[in-house]
């Protein structure tokens, strides 16, 4: 068992069920190290307990954190059309802004298939200017700096050539001239990467080819709002959103978040699936490892994913997945696995 030394990590439960999937997963990190974890209340929790989203404490707290683990957020009880009203996704978007966490890493792993989506995460229209025209009319505007662009496209290309060194970049240049832009410096950037394949695609159309031909894919890079809806299919290609991990990561800050919602439908119940919680985890710690030259964070990265494996392989599984384990059990189970010589 590696020895993981102590990192300082602020939890986010987050709403519905967040917490049932937050709680085992932090047990399960005892069975690898040491850790010291500060919680805090966040998403819809955070607007019933404080009024907003995201406060300045828990943003100062995620600042000084190693990482940051977020659960999930939001549901109907803060749903509302009142544009003034908080909620529970503006703290979301807070957060990844203040971190400047830009780049989402979303990996799908299911029988031939075994891709990433690289995600812009802090720019173009969900963070553009917004609002109403005196006539009624509702804008949301896209845009992005050209540096905003070239940082995650460098992503990319870098995850490309530590993989099987072919990169799609994905846009709608035939319309938009934000994907113009996009696409001219995918271009420029290309030399610097002679060992990786790079072409172009148009949104729609890749959205066909990984439903017809995911298993040909193997890094894309793209804009914020595509990589939204795109990821998502890729977690369901995968199998249910609910295996989906996911991380949120910069140069210097990380954080690792559970792909799916809240489903507060079975809030309650202990019948959540804690795999992408678990799994974003691990990545988290293969990006900890990386930046502190720590194998033994790389190793307990790879027990955590083996560890899920292996559950699932001995027929261990929760409801959405046509097991009957409960998400505490589940947990244990993977625990086990990583405890055993």
């Amino acid at each position: 068992m590696p020895a993981v030394p102590a990192r300082r990590i602020v939890t986010l439960p987050g709403d519905g069920i967040g917490p049932e999937i937050m709680g085992p997963t932090l047990e399960l990190l005892n069975a690898v190290g040491e850790f010291e974890f500060e919680e805090h209340v966040f998403g819809g929790a955070s607007i019933d307990a404080h009024g907003t989203a995201l406060t300045g404490e828990v943003l100062d707290a995620c600042r000084r954190a190693d990482a940051v683990l977020l659960a999930a957020v939001g549901g109907p009880k803060w749903d509302t059309t009142d544009p003034h009203a908080p909620r529970p996704e503006a703290g979301l978007l807070g957060l990844r802004k203040e971190l400047d966490v830009y780049a989402n890493l979303r990996p799908a792993m299911q029988g031939n298939v075994d891709l990433v989506i690289v995600r812009e995460l802090v720019g173009g229209l969900y963070f553009g200017a917004r609002g109403v025209r005196d006539d009624g009319t509702v804008f949301d505007t896209l845009e992005y700096h050209p540096a905003q662009i070239e940082r995650v496209v460098r992503r990319g290309f870098e995850l490309a050539a530590a993989r099987t060194g072919s990169l799609v970049s994905v846009d709608k240049a035939n319309v938009l001239d934000t994907s113009r832009l996009w696409r001219r410096i995918v271009n420029e950037l290309a030399p610097e990467y002679p060992n990786v394949q790079v072409r172009h695609a148009l949104v729609d159309s890749f959205a066909m080819e990984l439903v017809s031909s995911a298993d040909r894919i193997d890094v894309a890079v793209t804009e914020n709002m595509f990589g939204d809806i795109l990821s998502d299919l890729t977690g369901e290609l995968a199998g249910s959103l609910g295996i989906a991990p996911s991380l949120n990561a910069s140069q210097d800050r990380a954080m690792a978040q559970a792909a799916h919602g809240s489903a507060p439908d079975i809030a309650g119940h202990d019948r959540a699936n804690p795999i992408a919680m678990i799994l974003s985890t691990a990545m988290l710690f293969d990006w900890l490892g990386a930046r502190h030259h720590d194998d033994d964070l790389v190793q307990a990265a790879s027990m955590i994913t083996r560890g899920v494996e292996e559950t699932v392989a001995q027929g261990i599984s929760t409801p959405d997945m046509g097991g009957d384990a409960r998400c505490q059990e589940f947990a244990e189970a993977v625990a086990a696995t990583i405890k055993k010589p």
